[in-house]
């Protein structure tokens, strides 16, 4: 008789690695998103003793969530320096930004018939326009990528809304290299409204039109930008 493996005694002794690797992941989602809204930069080396007393977590739990966000292209490790929030390159921005396009226009395309579950994306609306009106142009970055996160919600799909997490969490650390957040961001506060209202009223092929035309612009903007910030030129 063939045998299927050594049964499911043996797994006893891969109990301990469950525990471990879901503290890991935790930990991984708390320091993800972190770095999304802005609390590690671009550049900053994550200090093992200072994150993981932070958190209660061992060094072991704390290495092996930096390996899952290196795998994620959110950290870099130096030989013998330590490990870094990653620097994105001009050609990063260009990818993050064709992948956006991809989903995000498809998850629009592919909403069934109206009305559509548009509290999230309003209040991700009305949370930017408040920051705006305070100056706090990180809060209106912040309220961006989450209106672009409720945006993916309304595919009802997990694993897009996985997928999508940590591709906007890459683009928060080229948002962290702009010296003028203002210029980046205010002229789609207006933008995000169109949508929504395009949305509300049942214009779901004028929403996904809206869409393709900002992240095409979004993307021009912060290549330009970008490229003459790490070229040493002027802004």
């Amino acid at each position: 008789m063939a045998t299927t493996g050594p049964g499911p005694g043996g797994l006893a002794e891969d109990r301990a690695l469950l525990g471990r690797t879901s503290t890991a992941e935790r930990v991984a989602d708390i320091l993800r998103t972190r770095i999304a809204d802005g609390y590690f930069p671009p550049g900053e080396r994550l200090v093992e003793d200072a994150i993981g007393k932070a958190l209660g977590v061992s060094r072991n739990t704390l290495r092996e969530a930096f390996r899952l966000l290196t795998h994620e292209r959110l950290l870099v490790h130096e030989l013998n320096r330590g490990v870094f929030v990653r620097v994105l390159a001009v050609e990063d921005v260009t990818d993050i930004y064709r992948t956006r396009r991809l989903v995000e226009c498809a998850v629009v395309q592919g909403l069934g018939k109206p009305p559509y579950p548009l509290d999230g994306l309003d209040a991700a609306v009305s949370g930017g326009e408040r920051a705006a009106e305070e100056g706090d142009w990180a809060g209106v970055s912040t309220a961006n990528i989450h209106f672009h996160r409720e945006l993916v919600g309304l595919a009802g799909s997990a694993r897009t809304d996985e997928l999508m997490r940590g591709v906007l969490a890459e683009l928060r650390l080229a948002f962290h290299v702009v010296d003028d957040p203002r210029r980046l961001h205010q002229p789609y506060l207006v933008r995000n409204r169109e949508i929504v209202e395009a949305l509300r009223t049942g214009r779901r092929d004028a929403a996904r039109r809206l869409l393709a035309d900002y992240l095409d612009d979004s993307r021009a903007q912060l290549v330009e930008a970008y490229a003459k910030l790490i070229t040493g030129l002027p802004a």
